[in-house]
């Protein structure tokens, strides 16, 4: 068996747009006709620039290569051009050719990829999802602390047992920085009447995109601390864990962290550092399915769990579920709501959703398809990247 054909898809993201403005999908096609398909995550280049950088690797490293020797393949990928480090660009590449070599094997074996990584632990898998504005309601929801309170309630209702939202204020290419007294203020009503609207049917998940200093984080962490959540999420910017870890030894609310970081070689020097309690790696950056499972088996040797990241589309959710179902060390995963919408439109089976869980499938590989009418329906026409961070630094704002 040959993969002779690499095809890619950028799909641009109707509004609401939960979960990104795009996503850039990859399918490989065998000379057999077997097709897999892949998902690569937020890479800081327009994504006409990722499907050149993909179309590249694949046609020097995988066409005409067995798709099924997938350590061989990674190691090739993740060496191009005398690299051979944790670069987020070739992993993000990686990271959806090896899924999509993933999903072939499990087509040619008949069997589900958890099937082929270890065999499932977990029939259903615990779900959270950020709080998203409702229907009719614009982007000033993410500030309104009753609005947000009321709206956890709604999905506590629906079955979701942890939450996620983020308060904090902005995050910039200056930071890190010192919170100012709005955010600290903000960040402590919103778990004050969250908690008071869910008491204790659900997490609460705090987030936060490396805004802060050590000393900021935990400036924050202690106004939060009493609302108790289930984490604070990357408190400090990913490149020096040592410094985060000052942020999880001075609290005591675990740290999460993980989004921006691909391959074992940054989660160990994580692990290593005592920064994290909760690994959250990108099924679409982290450099695929098989380096997320050695991740784990690193995490599960220092009692840490994982909690597998979502902010994309529903291939690298998929992805995600296959990777949880093998985990003993498994947390939680994350969900864009209750994965329908342009998520559900997007596969031929949508992922399966219930009472707060998402149900582990048994169709081979991925066990999703996508529908390429309806990828090829959306194009993305846009200038903007899947995420940007503000440009200039954030002002000093007084308590209101």
């Amino acid at each position: 068996m040959k993969i002779t054909d690499v095809r890619t898809f950028v799909v641009g993201n109707p509004p609401p747009s939960f979960g990104g403005r795009y996503f850039v999908f990859v399918k490989l096609v065998t000379d057999g006709g077997v097709e897999g398909l892949g998902e690569v995550y937020c890479l800081p280049f327009h994504p006409r620039v990722v499907v050149a950088m993909i179309e590249d690797l694949a046609g020097r490293y995988l066409v005409g290569q067995d798709p099924t020797r997938i350590e061989s393949l990674w190691r090739r990928v993740y060496s191009a051009g005398y690299g051979q480090r944790p670069d987020l660009s070739v992993a993000g590449i990686l990271s959806g050719l090896e899924m999509a070599c993933w999903d072939i094997l499990g087509k040619e074996t008949g069997k589900p990829v958890h099937a082929l990584l270890g065999g499932r632990v977990h029939e259903r898998l615990r779900s959270y999802t950020y709080l998203y504005p409702g229907e009719g309601e614009t982007a000033d929801f993410y500030h309104d602390a009753e609005r947000s309170a009321e709206r956890a309630a709604e999905y506590v209702r629906q079955g979701f047992t942890a939450i996620k939202f983020d308060p904090a204020g902005p995050y910039s290419a200056f930071d890190p920085r010192m919170p100012d007294q709005e955010s600290l203020a903000r960040s402590e009503q919103f778990c004050r009447l969250i908690r008071a609207a869910v008491g204790g049917g659900a997490d609460l998940l705090f987030g936060t995109h490396g805004q802060f200093t050590p000393a900021g984080a935990l400036r924050l962490a202690r106004r939060l601390e009493p609302y108790d959540p289930l984490w604070l999420e990357e408190p400090t910017p990913p490149e020096m864990p040592e410094q985060m870890a000052l942020v999880a030894r001075g609290t005591t609310i675990p740290v999460a962290a993980g989004e921006r970081l691909a391959t074992k070689y940054e989660f160990a020097r994580l692990l290593d550092a005592g920064a994290a309690a909760i690994l959250q790696p990108n099924l679409g950056r982290v450099g695929g399915l098989l380096e997320a499972k050695k991740i784990a088996g690193l995490a599960e040797a220092r009692y840490a769990q994982v909690a597998p990241h979502l902010y994309c589309g529903p291939v690298v959710g998929a992805a995600n579920i296959q990777l949880a179902a093998t985990l003993p060390n498994f947390l939680i995963l994350e969900s864009i709501q209750t994965w329908g919408g342009f998520h559900a439109e997007l596969l031929k089976t949508p992922i399966r959703w219930q009472e707060g869980y998402v149900l582990v499938p048994d169709a081979p590989g991925l066990g999703v398809e996508l529908d390429e009418a309806v990828a090829l329906a959306h194009p993305y026409e846009g200038e903007e990247l899947h995420l940007d961070m503000a440009q200039d630094p954030v002002p000093w704002r007084p308590a209101e």
